[in-house]
């Protein structure tokens, strides 16, 4: 997340997004493999895209998932007013700090 905030501060929203995403996603990489074993793997968006998916997982996470794997519009503008830092972590938060979620 910190290169996240720093790609952000440097005025390149594009690679905070994509920061946010590689966070995420090892936060719910780890969570998956807690839950179902070693064998667990992907890249972050896949991640992203099994929890977003995922009806046993909460829908306030499933949605921070969504959004991270929205792409952005014409204009490089997301549809939605959530800021996707604030969502990778929420992520981390419930999958990496508090691993019992």
């Amino acid at each position: 997340m910190r290169a996240a905030e720093a790609a952000r501060a440097a005025g390149n929203e594009g690679k905070a997004r994509v920061c946010a995403r590689r966070g995420a996603g090892y936060a719910v990489r780890m969570h998956y493999r807690r839950v179902n074993g070693a064998g667990w793997g992907g890249d972050a968006f896949h991640q992203l895209k099994v929890l977003r998916d995922d009806v046993t997982q909460p829908e306030a996470l499933r949605a921070a998932a969504r959004r991270l794997t929205t792409q952005v519009n014409h204009d490089h503008a997301m549809p939605f007013a959530e800021d996707v830092l604030d969502d990778a972590r929420a992520l981390i938060s419930a999958y990496v700090e508090a691993p019992t979620a």
